[in-house]
């Protein structure tokens, strides 16, 4: 079965991280400038999920959201999201931990794309 967002295995050990110190997690990627172009994690529920956002997975057992206008953009491929060193975004919870998590992508195939329609 295709999946419209994976993670990477360094990703999932962050997101049990978050997980152990957080309780349940979720993330969105609204899309725009600055925080809103990575995907950003939250304790769940602490970000409301509005009609024009949509479920494409989970990955670790945490929901991943993205706004539909950006869902527009990014749906012929597949998100693999990442972690890296660094400052994340304000609000998400793996700043502190010095580490952000990152979106890198992947164009589905045709054969791909036919069992997600």
């Amino acid at each position: 079965m295709v999946q419209r967002v994976t993670a990477t295995d360094a990703a999932l050990e962050l997101i049990e991280k978050l997980k152990d110190k957080h309780g349940p997690i979720m993330f969105h990627q609204s899309g725009g400038c600055c925080d809103g172009s990575s995907p950003m994690c939250y304790p769940e529920g602490d970000l409301i999920i509005g009609n024009a956002d949509i479920l494409l997975g989970e990955i670790g057992g945490a929901k991943f959201y993205m706004h539909k206008s950006q869902f527009d953009y990014w749906k012929h491929t597949q998100l693999i999201i990442d972690v890296v060193e660094g400052r994340g975004g304000m609000f998400s919870l793996e700043g502190v931990e010095g580490k952000r998590f990152l979106t890198r992508s992947r164009a589905f195939t045709s054969e791909e794309l036919a069992q997600l329609i």
